[in-house]
């Protein structure tokens, strides 16, 4: 082989690379908290193009928060609203932190990243624009330390 063709074949084992490992992205998008604080009327909302309705997803939110975020959990109002105006509400609670202040997820200095878990192995019944509203359920208006919170829809490889 010539050393032009070495190039082109890793040039392709790493465009093949890339494209397995997103495969599975359906959808991502965050959206930044101005301040680093959320405040209870900032109720960020997402619009998920969906497709297929054969294959099953899980749905994951993410959020980056920063020392200055006063909790170890945090509570969250999700309003998802389907393509023919039906929409379900559901309260969560999530743990950001252990008892002794440990962060989970991943980081470093003062951010801390946290993929949470929604909803697996669902089937959207129908195609069309799906949205979801986040709003925080603390009992503080202004939450701070909140860098951005975001929805990934990934589709579950069979």
């Amino acid at each position: 082989m010539t050393r032009e063709t070495n190039r082109y074949a890793i040039l392709l084992l790493l465009v093949l690379f890339l494209i397995s490992c997103a495969g599975n992205v359906v959808f991502t998008d965050s959206i930044a908290m101005k301040g680093k604080i959320w405040k209870l009327s900032d109720i960020p909302a997402f619009k998920v193009p969906v497709k297929d309705t054969v294959n099953s997803n899980n749905i994951y939110f993410l959020i980056r928060t920063g020392s200055t975020y006063p909790f170890r959990n945090i509570y969250l109002f999700v309003t998802t609203t389907a393509p023919d105006g039906k929409s379900i509400t559901d309260t969560l609670q999530y743990d950001l932190a252990d008892e002794k202040g440990k962060w989970f997820g991943k980081g470093f200095g003062d951010i801390h990243e946290l993929s949470l878990p929604y909803k697996t192995n669902i089937y959207f019944p129908s195609s069309g624009t799906y949205q979801i509203n986040i709003q925080h359920g603390m009992r503080i208006e202004d939450l701070s330390g909140v860098y951005d919170i975001g929805v990934r829809v990934e589709k579950n490889l069979k």
